[in-house]
């Protein structure tokens, strides 16, 4: 990987990392309505991630949606502005946290129902099928929608048809307040593939580079044999499951240990050790990103909220003329 990615990809997580902070205060303060579920713990994983696919490569994902969105190449302004539901955000302020999207950037959601999007990647893949084209889908789930119906559904089909879908797990150790070992038959989500004859891996949510590699591999498998992949990306979410989680599910001892293995710090070191750029870069780095989540945030406060004409607006497609 050249330099210039490397860097690109750290100064992606800072930007996620202090756009989450800055949102939770915003939050706290009244600014933002509505549920908001932070990455802030989990960089490292879409960062990675989508680092390793193709701009013609499709992205989808759940609620935790903020990080995934600026890994798409949607601007901090848009992502604010979203948040607090101005006309200015991608989603015209009318998705909101869980439903950010931008299918100029191919980032197809931000889906705040549980599972519910997995079918939609298996159906995106068919239309590429039909197509005859390689493209690969990449759906992002938490471990919590591995025990549920989609999950299963979306899966066999993916692999009773060959449907070109890389099936990212985000495993952050908890299903809302529930602990994967607690609701889940086996420990190792990666497993769960296994029953449908399907590919699958494990790797370190915690270092971004490890998940670029394995993210790699994974899409050079599925475009290459037509194959749907399962990774399991071991990861933890360093806040709440939301912002009106109290936490109670989870000792502080606990949080700090995993704190001690933060993405950011880790990839942060690996750059220093390998001399990809001086302790005085990454300050600039991070110094540029202040600035720019400062200035998004006041993009955001001063955008117009969405006219009342704008309710009934993108409720249906507009007709396509083929």
């Amino acid at each position: 990987m050249k330099k210039e990615q490397q860097l690109d990809m750290y100064y992606q997580m800072v930007l996620i990392r202090r756009v989450e902070e800055r949102g939770a205060e915003l939050y706290q303060a009244g600014k933002i309505g509505g549920f908001m579920h932070l990455y802030i713990g989990q960089e490292a994983v879409s960062t990675g991630l989508i680092a390793a696919r193709e701009p013609r490569d499709r992205v989808i994902t759940a609620y935790r949606d903020h990080g995934v969105a600026i890994n798409c190449g949607i601007s901090a302004n848009e992502v604010m502005a979203e948040l607090l539901g101005k006309s200015t955000g991608m989603s015209k302020g009318k998705g909101g946290s869980m439903h950010m999207a931008s299918v100029e950037k191919n980032m197809w959601g931000g889906h705040a129902i549980v599972g519910g999007h997995l079918p939609v990647a298996a159906g995106f893949a068919v239309g590429d099928q039909y197509a005859k084209n390689d493209n690969v889908t990449i759906c992002m789930f938490g471990d919590g929608a591995t025990n549920i119906g989609y999950f299963h559904e979306a899966l066999n089909l993916a692999k009773t048809w060959g449907l070109r879908v890389l099936w990212v797990c985000e495993n952050n150790q908890y299903g809302m307040g529930t602990a994967v070992n607690r609701a889940s038959a086996v420990d190792e989500i990666r497993q769960k593939a296994e029953g449908y004859g399907m590919k699958n891996a494990e790797v370190n949510g915690m270092d971004v580079m490890k998940v670029y590699e394995a993210a790699q591999e994974a899409i050079e498998f599925v475009r290459k044999e037509s194959q749907p992949y399962l990774l399991e990306v071991d990861t933890y979410r360093f806040r709440g499951h939301s912002m009106g989680d109290p936490e109670r599910y989870r000792k502080a001892e606990e949080v700090k240990q995993w704190q001690e293995n933060d993405p950011i710090g880790i990839f942060n070191k690996y750059l220093l050790e390998k001399k990809v750029i001086t302790r005085k870069g990454l300050d600039e780095i991070e110094a540029r990103v202040e600035e720019e989540v400062q200035k998004a945030v006041e993009f955001a406060e001063a955008s117009p909220e969405p006219a009342l004409e704008e309710l009934f607006t993108d409720v249906y497609a507009e007709e396509v003329n083929t």
